[in-house]
C-alpha cells in the first residue's frame, strides 16, 4: 500500500526507487518480493483497478478519496481481480486492517463496502 501511495503521489518516477523503498521496510525477501509484485501489478493495471473502484464506490469519485484510501483500494482491487490464489475475504480483511492503521475512522467501513462490491463483481465475471 505504501508503494502505491508513493506511485500515486510521485508517478512513474518512483518505479526506479520502489524496490529499494520496499527493502528498506526491513521485511524478509519473500515479503519484499510479493510487495513489489503486487504494487507493480496494481500500478500496471491501475486503469482496470480504478474502473472497478469507481463502479463499486458509486457516488465517490476517485479524486475525492484520500490517497491512502485510494492506494488501499487499488491494492485490494488488483488482488481480487488478478490474484486468484488469495481468497477474497482475506484480501478484504487485510485491507480493512491497513485502513484501521493508516487512514481515518470511517475508512475501514468504506474500504470494506467498496471491496465487497468488487469481490461480488469479480465472482460474477468468473
Amino acid at each position: 500500500m505504501q508503494s502505491l501511495f508513493q506511485l500515486d503521489v510521485q508517478g512513474n518516477d518512483f518505479l526506479d526507487r520502489m524496490n529499494k523503498f520496499i527493502r528498506e521496510q526491513g521485511e524478509d525477501d519473500m515479503t519484499c518480493s510479493m510487495a513489489f509484485e503486487w504494487a507493480t501489478g496494481a500500478w500496471e493495471n491501475v486503469a482496470v483497478c480504478d474502473g472497478l473502484i469507481t463502479t463499486a464506490a458509486g457516488k465517490w469519485d476517485l479524486s475525492r478519496m484520500s490517497s491512502v484510501d485510494r492506494s488501499i483500494l487499488r491494492l485490494g482491487a488488483f488482488q481480487l481481480k488478478f490474484c486468484a490464489d488469495i481468497p477474497g475475504k482475506v484480501v478484504i480483511n487485510e485491507a480493512i486492517e491497513i485502513a484501521k492503521k493508516y487512514s481515518g475512522a470511517q475508512s475501514p467501513r468504506f474500504v470494506n463496502g467498496v471491496l465487497d462490491a468488487i469481490l461480488k463483481r469479480v465472482n460474477e465475471e468468473s
